[in-house]
Parts: structure tokens; C-alpha cells; sequence
């Protein structure tokens, strides 16, 4: 047994590095060397801190502030980093001994007895006994390290996980602020419209009465001024359900945002360009795409978990036990006894089973490869999708605002020669209308520009970069010491 124990002392330290299984190597990715949009340009450098304040609006800015502190699927990541943490703690300690402690007190009375006429008294005596108990595998084949090493991967996809968590919340939070901003204005927008129809199929009505107009101009310019009236709940409900949106996002009723939100502002309009960078970045600033790279030496991990199962598993373990009849003679004069040696385990037959958990581990570790490889040409999609969005937008926009500028015109002009008899009711009705659908539209352009930058914002990886506390958990509990348990109600 000596030369056992000297020889396991001895080999110990040589064997503390190994490990079998794959070692994680970050894979590569062949990835562009420009953006489409910028092939032949100069390379600006990313600049995605606080992106959303391009947009030049100091409510939206305190939504995101109050979203990020309220919304529950942040509170949710959070929870998560603290179970991967604890996860990972958990892994750590298995590669330390374990040492338990146990005691126990017996009271023995004995019988009274009589032999030849002698009588024996009954007999009490007490017996203690106390001892210590310790185990450590010393994980020769690197088990327990890969177990750990697997955790340490899985803290940092947790913590991936809430700053993807936090960049669509961002996004989120922006884009159902553009939207509330935009069909308020398109509100606005009707009203005035429909107002000025009002005014004209009144003045319909007048020269009906004068003579000089049919009846049958005077229910078209009343018909179109209903007509223009009625986007109108169509719009509200819209911007109600932004609002509604907003709220629910910041971790509120729905309704909290109504009264803050009641008064009309414009709709946000982005600073542009944004610097995009190069491809390569979004390998580190995507945290979607970080998350699944974690996650792919997470599982990687795993198969040297797996692997080491296949080997013999060595544990040292002892235990040191005494006993006496009083308590104060515990470790002084009493009896001592002790025991230490090494256990081997050795697989030798199992049906396969340890062998098929090492090939699930490595289609595991397939799959997240894939997904990673997936996540990589997800985000290189977004992008250049958001690239040709947002500048196709901005060329639209232009063109709208010509044409809203010349209906506009159109429509004043009409309304003058009408006046005079110098133009048909035709020519105002027509007028009129295409103003109205040339004005709706640009401003729903302008609404579709801003949430456009808002995801080349987000494609670009750009999310929340203060700190965030993660420690602090959701719920405080009280009272865990030992009490009496309380009865529940099955129902």
C-alpha cells in the first residue's frame, strides 16, 4: 500500500495539468474586408457609444435610461449571470477535498440479573464517539477542470446574453418611440387637413347657395373631408399602441407612459452618416455573436468532460474516528483509530454508454458551431440590409419632400383660382387629396429613416455600455434559517 500511496503523491503534480478532449481555439471566420457600401471609400472607425443621442432627443434618452433599470427581461439575463456564476463556483469545488465531520452520544442501561444467589444491580454507561471523514478525487484526466472551464465559458455567454438583452431593448425602445413621435404627428397632420377640407366645402356650400356650384361638388368636398377625418382612430389607436409598448417595455402598465408622452414632439431625425467600421467588428461588437462563440467553447468543454469518464477515476480518502465513555476524554483517553488509501475506478464494461456521451458531446459541440457560424452571417445580413435601407430611405425622402412641397402648392393655387372661377371644384378636390397623401407620406418617411438608422444602429452591435449590476438579485428572501414548516393549501 506504501508504495501505491508514494507512487499516486508522486505522480499527482505531473498529472495536475492534463486534460483530455479538444482545447478550445477560437475559430475563424473568412469575413469581407469592407462593407459594400464602402468599397473604394476610406474606413471610418466604429463609433456606436450612446448612438441613440444622434437622434437629438432628451425624452427618448431618459426612456432608455429607465428601461435599461426596469425592464424584466433584463432582470431576467441578470438572474441568469447569477445562476452561471454560482453554476461555475459549484464546478470549482469539486476540485477540492471534502471533509465532514460526525458524532454521536449512546446511553446503554443493562438488565439486573442474579447468579447463585448474588444479585447484579442494573448497569448504566454512556458512550461517545466523534470522527472526521475527507475525500478527494484527484482528477488525473482534468474532469472536474474541464467541468470548470465549461462553467467559466458559460458565465461569459450569460453575460453575452444580457448585453444582447439591453441592444434589443434599445432598438426596441427607440423605434416604438419614433413610431408613438411619428403617428402623432400624423395626427396633427389630418386634423389640419380636414380642417382646411372643412373650410372649402364650406365655401362649396356657398356658391352652391350662390349659384355657381353644383350640390353635387358640395357632397364631394364634405365626403373628402370625412375621408381625411377618419385616419385619424386609425393613427391614434397606432400611437396608443406604442405608447402602450413603451410602457410594458420599461417594466410598467401600459398606460404609465400615456400623460408623459401626451404632448406632441417631433418626430426624431438621426445624425448622419454612421460610422460602420469594417466586418470584423461585429465579431466583437455583436454580443449575439459573442454569446454563440461562448457558448461553442462552452460545449467544446464538455467533450473533454465527457472524455475523461473513459479513464480511471483515482479518489484519496480517510477518516480518523474516536471514542470514549465521557465526553470530556474525546481525543485524550480514549481509543483512536484511522484509516487512509487510495480507490480506483476503472470502466471496463458499459454497454457503450460512455463512449455515446462523448459523441453526443461532440455533435453538441457541432451544433453550436453552426450556430455560430449562423449568428456571424445573421449579422453581416443585418447590416448591409440596414446599410441599403437607410441610404435607399434618404434618397426617398427627397423625392417626398419635392412632392409634398409642390402639392402643397398645387393645392393653394387651386383653392385661389376656384375662388375666382377660374378652376374646376375638380381640380381642388384632386389637389387636396394628393397634398394630404404627399405630407402623410413624407412624414411616414421620416418616421421609417429614423428606426432604419436605429438597426444599422443595432445591426452594428451598438447596445447599452455602462456597467450593469448583476448581483443584486430579485427577490429577498427572509426567514431561511431553520423554523417550522407551515402547512399549504393544495389548492
Amino acid at each position: 500500500m506504501k508504495p501505491l500511496l508514494l507512487a499516486l503523491c508522486l505522480a499527482t503534480p505531473l498529472l495536475a495539468g492534463c486534460a483530455v478532449g479538444p482545447d478550445y481555439v477560437k475559430p475563424d471566420f473568412g469575413m469581407p474586408q469592407s462593407w459594400s457600401s464602402d468599397r473604394n471609400k476610406p474606413t471610418q472607425a466604429l463609433k456606436l457609444a450612446h448612438w441613440w443621442r444622434s437622434l437629438g432627443d432628451v425624452m427618448l434618452d431618459q426612456l432608455i435610461a429607465d428601461a435599461v433599470s426596469g425592464n424584466l427581461d433584463v432582470a431576467a439575463a441578470k438572474a441568469r449571470i447569477r445562476e452561471a456564476r454560482a453554476t461555475q463556483r459549484q464546478a470549482i469545488g469539486a476540485l477540492f477535498p471534502t471533509v465532514s465531520g460526525t458524532g454521536t452520544a449512546t446511553e446503554t442501561r443493562s438488565a439486573g440479573s442474579s447468579t447463585s444467589g448474588i444479585a447484579i444491580a442494573p448497569t448504566t454507561y454512556s458512550q461517545y464517539q466523534a470522527g472526521f471523514d475527507s475525500s478527494w478525487e484527484l482528477d488525473l484526466f482534468g474532469a472536474n477542470r474541464r467541468a470548470v472551464e465549461a462553467a467559466g465559458y458559460g458565465v461569459d455567454a450569460a453575460e453575452d446574453d444580457l448585453r444582447a438583452t439591453l441592444l434589443t431593448l434599445i432598438g426596441d425602445v427607440a423605434s416604438n418611440y419614433i413610431d408613438a413621435r411619428a403617428y402623432q404627428a400624423r395626427v396633427a397632420l389630418a386634423r389640419r387637413t380636414a380642417a382646411s377640407q372643412r373650410e372649402t366645402a364650406a365655401l362649396t356650400e356657398r356658391k352652391q347657395t350662390a349659384g355657381s356650384a353644383s350640390a353635387v361638388d358640395t357632397a364631394k368636398a364634405s365626403a373628402l373631408a370625412a375621408s381625411t377625418e377618419a385616419t385619424i382612430p386609425t393613427y391614434e389607436s397606432s400611437y396608443q399602441q406604442a405608447v402602450h409598448r413603451l410602457g410594458v417595455l420599461l417594466g410598467r402598465d401600459p398606460a404609465a407612459l400615456s400623460l408623459r408622452l401626451s404632448r406632441t414632439a417631433a418626430i426624431p431625425a438621426p445624425r448622419l452618416p454612421l460610422p460602420k467600421g469594417i466586418p470584423a467588428d461585429v465579431l466583437v461588437m455583436r454580443p449575439d455573436v459573442r454569446k454563440a462563440e461562448r457558448q461553442l467553447a462552452q460545449f467544446t468543454a464538455k467533450i473533454g468532460q465527457a472524455t475523461a469518464a473513459l479513464y480511471p477515476d483515482v479518489s484519496l480518502s480517510g477518516s480518523v474516528s474516536t471514542s470514549a465513555l465521557k465526553l470530556g476524554d474525546l481525543g485524550k483517553s480514549s481509543t483512536i483509530g484511522w484509516s487512509i488509501g487510495p480507490s480506483v475506478s476503472v470502466p471496463i464494461f458499459n454497454g457503450g454508454k460512455l463512449q455515446a456521451a462523448v459523441e453526443i458531446a461532440e455533435a453538441q459541440r457541432d451544433e453550436y458551431h453552426v450556430a455560430w457560424q449562423s449568428a456571424v452571417l445573421s449579422a453581416l445580413e443585418d447590416v448591409e440590409n440596414a446599410i441599403v435601407n437607410l441610404a435607399q430611405e434618404r434618397i426617398r425622402i427627397r423625392s417626398l419632400t419635392e412632392s409634398a412641397r409642390r402639392y402643397g402648392e398645387a393645392a393653394r393655387l387651386s383653392r385661389s383660382l376656384y375662388q375666382t372661377g377660374s378652376s374646376t371644384f375638380l381640380d381642388v378636390l384632386d389637389a387636396e387629396r394628393s397634398q394630404f397623401t404627399a405630407e402623410d407620406n413624407l412624414l411616414a418617411s421620416r418616421a421609417t429613416l429614423a428606426k432604419n438608422y436605429v438597426a444599422l444602429a443595432k445591426a452594428l452591435g451598438g447596445g447599452w455600455t455602462g456597467a450593469i449590476d448583476s448581483s443584486r438579485p430579485e427577490v429577498v428572501d427572509s426567514g431561511t434559517g431553520p423554523h417550522l414548516a407551515q402547512s399549504v393549501d393544495p389548492k
